[in-house]
């Protein structure tokens, strides 16, 4: 992404040609014409439909080759918070028996979708956790991917009895992995204690505390870059100073969204040899694993911590 958000409007005509796709799609599963059956299932699969990849990701962990996930947003360039469905997307929710998303207003394109799919099983991963926080990235909260992997593993086992202890397998098996990606950021908690970033968005604030590493960005700064309203100069001044003068350890950077701001604080960072830390919001190009992803995460943290 290359700009900061902005508010996602369906124009009139996108909307109409999405409704039609629904009417054509219902169509088409009661007469048997898209090549899938009208239990949602393809080839003997449960049909799953994710607003992101990285949720799509833990269904097809759990799920194995019993399920067939469509992830809508699956492109490292694409913004939850300001996508436009396609005809194609309301199809895939249309379709599916099962469809998960983040929730907590980060992806409401999806919710919007799958208020027109009346008989599909809805799970949201924000109203999961439970975290009693108001940070929407929960994808980043450990605990919360295990609440998920878990309520998946059930929903599939309704939709496919003869599988459930496939499902309930695979879910303790993903969740032990979980595990061990929390006793990575523990042991990165252990190793460098006391230590401070900034991030130029708060996007992996679970994972952070995770590894009991401290958040030094200013209130102030956080919740500007998050409301899309101007970071006031002496707050940008401030982060400029705690990383130019080494009070912090790394710059967390949100890969995915750039500002002018954001420039100059990686910017001063560069200059002052600090390290910048890249995180995203949705699987990097070429990963497919939510594991093998937020091993990467923290791997990138600890050598920035330990530089």
């Amino acid at each position: 992404m290359s700009s900061r958000r902005s508010p996602r409007l369906l124009t009139a005509a996108k909307s109409v040609t999405i409704v039609a796709a629904f009417a054509l799609g219902a169509a088409a599963c009661g007469s048997g014409g898209t090549g899938s059956t009208a239990s949602g299932q393809a080839g003997g699969k449960i049909k799953v439909a994710a607003s992101t990849n990285v949720w799509g990701s833990v269904a097809a962990a759990v799920g194995g080759d019993k399920v067939e996930v469509t992830s809508i947003i699956n492109k490292p360039d694409a913004d939850p918070h300001s996508y436009e469905t396609t005809p194609q997307d309301a199809l895939a929710v249309q379709d599916a028996k099962l469809l998960l998303s983040n929730g907590g207003g980060y992806d409401d394109f999806f919710a919007k979708l799958s208020d027109q799919a009346k008989d599909a099983r809805k799970l949201v991963a924000y109203d999961i956790g439970k975290t009693g926080d108001e940070n929407e990235h929960v994808w980043y909260s450990l605990p919360t991917v295990d609440k998920v992997a878990d309520q998946v593993a059930s929903q599939l086992g309704e939709l496919d009895s003869a599988s459930k202890q496939v499902f309930a397998d695979n879910a303790k098996a993903f969740k032990s992995k979980v595990d061990g990606v929390e006793k990575k950021a523990e042991q990165i908690g252990t190793a460098r204690p006391g230590s401070q970033v900034v991030a130029t968005e708060p996007v992996a604030h679970y994972l952070l505390d995770a590894a009991k590493v401290t958040d030094a960005t200013p209130k102030e700064f956080s919740e500007a870059i998050e409301q899309e309203t101007d970071v006031p100069a002496a707050t940008i001044e401030q982060v400029k100073q705690l990383v130019s003068g080494k009070k912090v350890k790394a710059v967390v950077n949100n890969a995915q969204t750039t500002t002018p701001v954001t420039e100059q604080v990686i910017g001063a960072a560069k200059a002052a040899g600090v390290a910048v830390v890249d995180v995203t919001e949705t699987l990097p190009a070429g990963v497919t694993d939510y594991i093998a992803w937020m091993t990467s995460e923290l791997d990138k943290l600890a050598g920035a911590l330990n530089s």
